[in-house]
């Protein structure tokens, strides 16, 4: 990414998403996130508010979702959690080999065809 190039960050099924990744909370209601609408706002609803919505610049630009981020905003710290396969694997369920091979062949080809994008996106 170039120097000075701003990126956006869509973060879906958070309630604040690509309006709190852009703005930050000084543009909104402080640290208390996006404001209620204003009487006047509440009169014309066809209008999107002040705080709806992604700013004007950013509303036409690509987004894109970073699943880590997504596993670190939605799991609390303080929660115990487990992964499905091992979980499965544990009560005597037979294809977790099975399932590990064909991840790896999935993670390949994603590799493959993330490279040929980036070959495109430089013409």
């Amino acid at each position: 990414m170039a120097e000075g190039q701003v990126l956006g960050l869509d973060g879906p099924g958070h309630l604040l998403g690509c309006l709190e990744a852009i703005r930050g909370p000084t543009g909104t209601a402080g640290p208390q996130g996006v404001g209620h609408a204003a009487p006047q706002d509440q009169a014309r609803p066809g209008c999107p508010g002040p705080t709806q919505g992604c700013p004007p610049p950013y509303d036409k630009k690509k987004r894109m979702v970073v699943p880590v981020a997504l596993k670190v905003e939605r799991l609390k710290p303080t929660r115990k959690f487990a992964y499905l396969g091992r979980l499965a694997h544990e009560v005597s369920w037979k294809y977790q080999a099975v399932t590990a091979t064909l991840e790896e062949k999935r993670k390949e080809k994603a590799k493959i065809h993330y490279q040929k994008k980036k070959q495109l996106m430089r013409l």
